[in-house]
């Protein structure tokens, strides 16, 4: 199996020739991102603790996800410098205008959603605009292979509507799972650091097999420039956070992670189910969140403190090690993503589901389906 990991089409050492995205999305995001701190604090555009969801001290600066985008175009213009000569540069650039475009979008839904507190539809709408971005860039999931796998027939313009609604399902559950991520110090950002650098391995590993002219270099542009730009603002949002990503940054990252999935949909259906096992955190955190609330009766679009992250904080665990232990998590879902994207999809499916079975029954055993306290968590003991 492990021979199969670099393959004949390219050496691995024809990433290098990325670098410059992952260094320049770095420097300019960490260069924005201190002037959108001093832009916030300035016009007071921060984020007030309310002693309930929002339990730090004092008003942080927002606009950490105006920083993080700038970083990510940086490095998505660095990457179309070099991939200029590409026979299908074209596609490439499309695709990667896409993706820049619906990230922008996405970004600019949530930046207002930070200042004026939007509505919970009005969020979903700039969602769908941002995921229609994507749709009209043709960057959809081909589900011919995937049916194909489960043994489904359908007709090819069905096939092809399933593919557009799949691109809004990813978007819309990708965004909102990071967004419902982000309630603590660093938590959302270095958890996408982990889940981004799975998948660009997973994108080096198609590379050296020649997957895909247009999609291999799209997608490892992609990754480092979104790692880039993510590390490049994490220094400030570590614990005591100097600035927040706020909607702007989780939706931003939530909608590119979700374009990547589906950038791993092209053909063989075994890398896209990697590629959402990769993203296992977030999804088990929402599964959980929405299973918690509908079975207490409470409200299930409504922000409360019982998330996982939460209820370990509120059991005694440090903030920073409850942290630590997430980016654990989350390691351990990229780690077996990649493993099992190398074995064949029927065995890796079986595998799949049956972490994550073990993953709920965990949360079931611990007890983090309970919703007690002011918060909506777990109360600590006397």
């Amino acid at each position: 199996m492990l021979d199969n990991i670099i393959g004949p089409e390219r050496p691995i050492s024809w990433v290098v020739q990325f670098w410059p995205v992952l260094v320049f999305s770095f420097v300019s995001a960490l260069v924005a991102t201190s002037l959108c701190k001093k832009i916030a604090l300035k016009f007071g555009i921060v984020d007030k603790p309310d002693n309930l969801v929002k339990t730090h001290k004092g008003s942080v600066a927002y606009l950490g996800g105006i920083g993080m985008l700038v970083g990510l175009a940086v490095g998505i213009f660095t990457g179309i410098y070099h991939i200029h000569n590409l026979e299908h540069f074209d596609s490439a650039f499309t695709w990667l205008i896409g993706v820049l475009a619906g990230g922008a979008i996405a970004c600019l839904v949530g930046l207002m959603d930070d200042i004026f507190n939007l509505k919970p539809r009005q969020k979903i709408l700039g969602q769908v605009t941002a995921a229609t971005v994507l749709v009209c860039v043709v960057t959809r999931p081909t589900l011919y292979h995937f049916l194909i796998f489960f043994n489904i027939k359908v007709p090819e313009t069905m096939e092809t509507i399933y593919g557009i609604l799949l691109v809004y399902i990813f978007v819309l559950g990708a965004t909102n799972s990071l967004n419902l991520l982000d309630g603590l110090d660093g938590l959302c950002a270095g958890v996408t650091v982990i889940i981004t650098i799975a998948m660009l391995l997973l994108a080096i590993h198609l590379g050296t097999w020649g997957f895909s002219e247009v999609g291999d270099p799209v997608r490892v542009t992609i990754c480092l420039g979104l790692v880039g730009a993510v590390c490049g603002f994490l220094p400030f949002n570590r614990h005591p956070a100097k600035i927040f990503m706020g909607d702007a940054g989780s939706m931003l990252l939530g909608f590119v992670i979700a374009a990547l999935m589906i950038s791993f949909a092209e053909s063989t259906p075994r890398w896209w189910m990697a590629s959402v096992v990769v993203f296992g955190l977030p999804i088990l955190d929402t599964a959980v969140a929405l299973a918690r609330r509908f079975l207490n009766k409470h409200p299930l679009f409504v922000s409360d403190r019982g998330h996982i992250y939460d209820q370990m904080v509120d059991r005694g665990i440090p903030l920073k090690r409850t942290v630590a232990i997430c980016y654990g998590l989350a390691g351990m879902y990229a780690l077996i993503g990649l493993v099992m994207s190398q074995m064949r999809g029927r065995y890796a499916l079986i595998v799949y589901i049956f972490v994550f079975v073990v993953s709920g029954i965990v949360v079931w055993k611990k007890g983090y389906l309970k919703m007690e306290g002011l918060r909506g968590a777990i109360r600590k003991k006397d």
